[in-house]
């Protein structure tokens, strides 16, 4: 019997997974990566700590736990799987069942037969066309060889100020990382807010803040209109629409883009995302022939609909139901969430799910909360701040989605939401989820529950809550308020609302002095984290008062966002 032919086109993340899992599952398989680059299985997520210097050596980012180097010798001896780096695949023949190739070294060109072929080919940079562009100076960040470029040019050229070009994911790990090495760093954004695709504004606003306080200079909702350089060719500015931006060494970060050109010729789908169609087998509109990675798009969890994710997270995964699918198998991959997670800074933040602006896009009914606590008993030396907003379907509490941000630990936090979406939980589900605690982890109320439980309360119409964006337009626009900050007087200072509207009544007083306030005008209360606020909040209510409402996030979340 033929042993069958594998074809993977594609040596990064899904292509090698896809890989190794077909070998594990047909021992007699012939199996063959193609890949136009120098080096496979690559870990590209990790190039932002080679610039900061965390990593020392870009060799680390293709060894296995042990230490292995993965080349194409350790994909052979170990895997028996040939590996042809610096290989362009050309055209796919379908009707032949064959892959041109054209060997870069050689100028050779020749066809690799295929049973069944995958499609691992990745995403391209976005470059704007900017007049400048072509200057030195000028990078992207998806290749090793790129990282060496710029560590290179920070050391041999005396950079001094870098300005990045879009503050995605990517633009916010490599600030993060230039920062650190004491340069002056300029993050500038088309659209008003940091992370425009992972956070709701008033997240991202608390984002913005904390990057300011170390130092990072942003521009945001400004739209860069080029660049400019010396004589010799150098970039030495960023010209924007509010002004000139100097800088040494310029980064684009616009996002990636699906390469789908070798899919587009050899007749295959594209869907509507602009990537690849495959369906719940990662299988192309030929049968014969699957895609996965930063090529394809996805189907949504929540609204079942195609999206364009470009995640490792979801590369890796793929490779895995592709590879046993090659094998024989039929493994389904029913979808994502887009859980996203990164460090900026020492802060830690991420979404899963959909964004309050997604979902009400949707026209969902959407009901928000938005908390703010500590990531593990308060007494706890080494406690962190965190903020947790849960994105719900009003009515239902269906979740939606989940968005969280801190000097803490959250990403144990979205993933428990992430699995709680993926399994149609409800907020009252997550009220008593039987999570771990102990004094160093948690509070004996996660911070998952005490989101579910201040849903809950306003779901049930115990309170009404505000945001701090929110109640910052109403103070701009003159509303007749009264705001009541129920914290001790020793807890002011200068953390507080400066506002003629603010009386200071703590809430052990509160009862007894009731009487100062007008039950005829609306009430705010107001404490550090939105807790005391809340009870607060409940007892006037109790007492007659009609329009009452607390600070969601209290404090913490109003002095921390970022203005503007």
């Amino acid at each position: 019997m033929a042993r069958k032919r594998i074809v993977i086109i594609g040596g990064m993340a899904t292509g090698p997974k896809a890989a190794a899992r077909a070998r594990r599952l047909d021992a007699g398989a012939e199996i063959t990566i193609v890949e136009k680059g120098t080096v496979v299985s690559f870990g590209t997520c990790g190039l932002p700590y080679y610039l900061s210097g965390l990593i020392g050596d870009l060799d680390e980012l293709r060894r296995t736990p042990a230490g292995l180097r993965r080349d194409e010798d350790y994909f052979w001896r170990q895997k028996r799987i040939r590996v042809l780096t610096r290989t362009l695949a050309l055209e796919i023949q379908r009707e032949k069942k064959r892959v041109a190739l054209f060997h870069l070294d050689t100028g050779e060109k020749s066809f690799l037969p295929y049973d069944q072929l995958v499609l691992a080919v990745g995403a391209e940079p976005v470059i704007p066309p900017l007049a400048g562009r072509e200057l030195e100076g000028v990078f992207t960040l998806t290749h090793p060889d790129e990282a060496q470029a710029i560590a290179a040019a920070i050391k041999h050229w005396g950079v001094k100020k870098v300005a990045i070009i879009g503050a995605g994911v990517i633009g916010l790990e490599v600030a993060d990382a230039l920062a650190g090495r004491r340069l002056s760093v300029t993050l500038i954004e088309k659209m008003p807010q940091l992370l425009p695709g992972l956070l709701d504004p008033e997240l991202a606003g608390l984002l913005a803040a904390h990057l300011e306080r170390q130092r990072v200079k942003l521009a945001l909702g400004v739209q860069v209109l080029g660049l400019e350089g010396d004589d010799a060719g150098r970039v030495r500015r960023v010209v924007t629409g509010t002004g000139a931006v100097e800088a040494d060494l310029v980064l684009m970060a616009c996002g990636v883009r699906p390469n789908v050109s070798l899919a587009r010729e050899a007749g295959l789908k594209v869907g509507e995302t602009g990537a690849m169609a495959v369906d719940e087998y990662l299988r192309t509109s030929d049968p014969a022939i699957y895609a996965g990675g930063d090529c394809v798009e996805n189907r949504h969890l929540v609204t079942g609909r195609p999206v364009y994710t470009p995640l490792a997270s979801i590369a890796a995964r793929h490779g895995r139901v592709i590879g046993t699918n090659v094998s024989g198998g039929r493994e389904r991959f029913p979808g994502i969430l887009g859980t996203t997670v990164l460090q900026a800074f020492d802060y830690n933040l991420g979404r899963t799910g959909l964004l309050e602006k997604e979902a009400a896009g949707l026209g969902l009914a959407v009901r928000s909360t938005l908390i703010a606590g500590t990531d593990c008993s308060h007494y706890y030396p080494l406690h962190g701040r965190l903020f947790l907003k849960l994105v719900t379907e009003a009515g239902s509490g269906r979740l939606l989605g989940a968005q969280a941000l801190g000097p803490a630990e959250v990403v144990k936090r979205l993933d428990v939401l992430a699995t709680a979406i993926a399994c149609r939980a409800t907020v009252a589900d997550l009220i008593n989820l039987d999570l771990g605690y102990a004094p160093p982890f948690s509070s004996a109320l996660d911070p998952v529950h005490q989101a579910a439980g201040l849903w809950q309360n306003l779901e049930h119409g115990l309170a009404v809550a505000v945001t701090p964006a929110a109640l910052k337009r109403e103070l701009a626009a003159g509303a007749d308020l009264q705001l009541v900050d129920v914290r001790e007087p020793e807890e002011l200072g200068e953390r507080a609302i400066k506002d003629r509207r603010v009386k200071n009544i703590p809430l052990g007083e509160l009862r007894e002095r009731l009487p100062e306030l007008d039950r005829n005008r609306g009430v705010v209360t107001v404490c550090e984290l939105g807790v005391r606020g809340y009870e607060a909040a409940r007892l006037l209510a109790q007492e007659g008062f009609t329009e009452v409402r607390f600070l969601s996030g209290g404090l913490a979340a109003w002095l921390d966002e970022r203005e503007g």
